[in-house]
This record gives C-alpha cells, structure tokens and sequence, in this order.
C-alpha cells in the first residue's frame, strides 16, 4: 500500500491536479499520522494545494444525520464567529451537532436541536445552563443537569472529552481554522469519530462515499 500512496503522490505532485483525488482516497482518507505540514512536506506541494485537496475530500463526505437515543449527553462549544451545539448518545460513537453562527446559543437553538436530533422519551444530559432549564417541558425526555459550580462533570464527561478531542483535531490537523471553514471541519472530525472503519482502507470509503446518478 505505502508503494501505491507514493506513486499517486508523484503522479498528482507532477501536474495531474484534474483526476480524481486518489492522493486524498490513498493518503489523506486513510487515517495516516501525518498533519498537513506531513502532507506538504511529503508531497512538496504548497499549502494552498494541500488545502485544497483536504477541501475535496471533505467534500466527498456523505452527509450523516443521526438521531440519538437512549441516553445522550449535550453540550455547547464557541469558537470565533461560531457556536457549536453537540449531542453524543452515552457509550457510543453516535454525535449529532448544529453550527449557529454568532457566540452565543439561544433557548430556541436548543429547542430545534432537540426536535431533529433526539428521540423522544431518552434521557438528556446537559449542564447548567439556562438554556436547558426547563427544556423537557417543551420536549418529552428526561432531563438531568450537572452544576459545574458544585464540580458535578459526570453527566457532560463524554461531550466534553469529545469537544477537547475537537480542538486537538483541528490544532493538530490543520493547525487553525475559520468560521466559515467550521462547518466541513466539524463534519469530517465528526465522520472520522463515529466512522473510523473507514479510514482503514480506500475501498471501506469508496463504499460509503459514492452514490448513484440517475441519468435518463
């Protein structure tokens, strides 16, 4: 396999930039310990090149919409520019999350969350925050709230870790983002997270990512 990831980095490296991005099915698709930098460096492409690819391959991502049961744990996050609404059903690899732009979350945020992504009579985990209270009046489940101000965490623990494996992912990976870009970032972290059979090989991609088109 690293033979062929090699070959198709010279080949793309040499000017073929309009094939299919098999650089990105061989080398970035597959969960390879390399950084952007490891890409520029390996390939002797520009930044700009680099970016680029890592655009398509997220834009050849499916789109995944879970709905979360059982017992889900939801969260906020702010980033510049942008809020970050994300859910992770307790024990699983399943996530379901909103981008809201601006920096803060309202009631009604939470609220519309709720109605697209959690399946009613499940139990929900949040913190404190005022935008919770009272939530399972508007919407049938079952709320309990950590206090963080009484250092109670273990209702939020695995949305937490999941935004801290966030920000490591984004500082590690790509090293800086924008507001704009959040949304693919958030996505392909959340599909490496809850898929990451995928990245095993090209073929276990392929499969998920490719679709048929009708044509008459």
């Amino acid at each position: 396999m690293q033979g062929e990831i090699y070959s198709h980095l010279a080949y793309v490296a040499a000017g073929n930039e309009d094939i299919f991005p098999e650089i990105l099915v061989n080398f970035v698709v597959l969960d390879h310990p390399g950084t952007s930098k490891q890409a520029m460096a390996l390939t002797e492409l520009s930044e700009e090149a680099i970016r680029r690819w890592y655009g398509r391959f997220r834009n050849h991502l499916p789109m995944n919409y879970e709905i979360l049961e059982k017992m889900v744990q939801l969260d906020e996050a702010y980033f510049k520019g942008i809020s970050l609404l994300m859910a992770k059903q307790k024990g699983t690899r399943k996530l379901a999350y909103e981008l809201i732009k601006g920096t803060s979350v309202e009631r009604n945020d939470a609220l519309n969350f709720l109605g697209q992504y959690i399946k009613p009579k499940s139990e929900l985990k949040t913190d404190g925050a005022k935008i919770y209270q009272g939530i399972d009046k508007w919407w049938p489940i079952r709320h309990t709230r950590d206090i963080h101000k009484r250092f109670e965490f273990s209702n939020t623990s695995e949305i937490e870790g999941t935004f801290g494996n966030l920000r490591t992912f984004i500082r590690r990976m790509y090293h800086h983002t924008t507001a704009e870009k959040m949304p693919e970032i958030v996505g392909e972290f959340c599909f490496r997270f809850s898929f990451p059979e995928i990245f095993d090989n090209p073929h276990e991609y392929l499969e998920r990512s490719l679709t048929l088109v009708p044509f008459d």
